[in-house]
């Protein structure tokens, strides 16, 4: 898997602006459930066109919680936000998210 380091929130305006769709698979590096969703998720994942980035949190807490309010959803760890078209359209958590679910949605 290509992860991709968010590590500045500037990186998701661009990907915005790309128009293409992405998501943010945001882990704590301290929690072993974040661990086990970031593992389960890793080994199911088989997309292709579509960026991925990976937010440490204990790192860049700040750019969650940008995330946060700019698109109106609740901060959580681990948890999974796929945008397209400027708007976030899924949003899941802990032993919610799903690699099925995300590629139905792509």
């Amino acid at each position: 898997m290509n992860w991709i380091a968010l590590t500045d929130y500037s990186q998701i305006s661009k990907a915005l602006e790309d128009s293409m769709p992405f998501f943010v698979f945001k882990h704590s590096t301290r929690c072993s459930i974040s661990s086990m969703a970031l593992n389960r998720f890793e080994r199911a994942y088989n997309l292709e066109g579509v960026q991925a980035f990976y937010l440490d949190l204990i790192k860049f807490r700040s750019i969650s919680n940008q995330l946060a309010v700019v698109y109106d959803v609740q901060h959580q760890s681990p948890q999974l936000l796929l945008f397209r078209d400027s708007k976030c359209v899924y949003n899941a958590s802990h032993n919610s998210i799903s690699f099925e679910a995300l590629k139905a949605i792509v």
